[in-house]
């Protein structure tokens, strides 16, 4: 009846190229099958199932009947006209007897003496090969449904383990400044405002970016990337440096303004590794890698440290500080600086002091040894 050859083929690719079980396929396909054959041949009310043998290469076709009596029905009642049924009020839950759907319990045990309430019994149906073009029709649609969502559930489950991490792709196609990712298994999407600004992209070209959510929607399985997020930074290093992977030291907080400059800041579990020469690595080689996936974008890798004062100082590098003031009511700090190094502190259009103020989590006030107006970071 049907080439055991080709439907293996198709069962080993489907299982090899989408991950999608063998064992889904075929059930797929006899729900198909049962569908097919109920339309074609079937009556109302029926319950048909089909099983596919795939080492004959041929499909059985069966009735399933439950098994009930009058709690579960109301039986139908002879009459000089016909058989009728009586009347039923609102509160009966009991449903019409359908011989094509129900079998009495009296009947069933006339067969099987066992039989209890609600059991399912099997008869067989006629094997039938010529469904016609609308049952194979039907059978296709289904079949392709099916196959469909088996294959979302497991892009599901094989990206929903991966969320968070980075993943690797080629752009498809850019729509509306939005860029879809081919990943091989399915296709994400790298909204605008996920994107570095300045990067442009050309299609085919390769992109690594964070996968940021794995969502299930009407229309399918969405994966939303992006390469602005901070996240995405902390794992580009964490494959560059082993001892980020091996938890020997941690990164702390990031304070990110994706294309321009990064503040990171680490610290080490053991005293005898640095953490900032960790993540510079030897004539800067790692954090230059991680820069050149950011497009250049600069980075600065201090320590991180228990004490706000330190801390607060190191997060304003590259800028000398000459001291620091902490009000821990209010969480704010001032900070003095040389004349020289003010500019320097401050950043362009702020933004040395902006990465700082969002990477301790502290208002910063900074002024010069000449005693000019302070200048405020911004409040994160």
């Amino acid at each position: 009846m049907f080439d055991l050859k080709v439907i293996n083929s198709v069962l080993d690719q489907l299982e090899e190229e989408r991950g999608i079980p063998r064992e889904k396929v075929v059930e797929a396909v006899e729900m198909a099958l049962a569908t097919a054959y109920k339309k074609e041949y079937g009556k109302k009310g029926q319950i048909v199932r089909a099983k596919f043998d795939l080492t004959a290469g041929a499909v059985e076709f069966s009735q399933v009947k439950i098994a009930v009596d009058e709690t579960r029905v109301i039986y139908p009642v002879e009459t000089a006209e016909g058989p009728v049924f009586e009347e039923r009020s609102e509160e009966d839950e009991r449903v019409r007897f359908n011989s094509e759907h129900h079998i009495s319990i009296e009947d069933v045990r006339k067969i099987k003496k066992d039989a209890v309430l609600d059991e399912e019994i099997i008869f067989p149906l006629e094997t039938r090969s010529d469904f016609g073009r609308i049952a194979a029709q039907t059978a296709k649609q289904v079949i392709i449904q099916k196959i469909r969502e088996a294959e979302k559930v497991s892009v599901i489950e094989e990206f929903g383990k991966r969320q968070n991490e980075i993943v690797s792709g080629s752009v498809q196609r850019i729509e509306r400044g939005n860029i879809f990712i081919d990943l091989g298994r399915t296709v994400a999407v790298l909204p605008y405002e996920e994107q570095i600004p300045g990067e442009r992209y050309r299609q085919g070209e390769r992109v690594r970016a964070l996968l940021l959510s794995v969502e299930d929607s009407l229309r399918g399985v969405f994966l939303r990337l992006s390469r602005s997020h901070p996240k995405f930074l902390e794992k580009l290093f964490e494959a560059e440096t082993p001892e980020v992977a091996s938890g020997t030291v941690q990164i702390k907080s990031v304070a990110r303004e994706a294309g321009a400059r990064t503040k990171i800041a680490v610290t080490s579990t053991d005293t005898h590794i640095d953490p900032v020469g960790s993540l510079v690595g030897q004539r800067g080689v790692r954090v230059g890698t991680v820069m050149s996936e950011l497009g250049g974008e600069k980075i600065d890798v201090i320590e991180w440290s228990a004490d706000p004062k330190k801390f607060v100082e190191e997060s304003l590098s590259p800028a000398k500080v000459l001291s620091v003031k902490i009000n821990e009511e209010q969480k704010t700090a001032e900070v003095e600086v040389a004349e020289d190094q003010q500019s320097l502190a401050i950043g362009k259009g702020g933004q040395n002091v902006r990465l700082a103020a969002k990477l301790t989590g502290w208002r910063i006030d900074i002024k010069s040894a000449k005693g000019e107006p302070p200048v405020v970071s911004e409040e994160k």
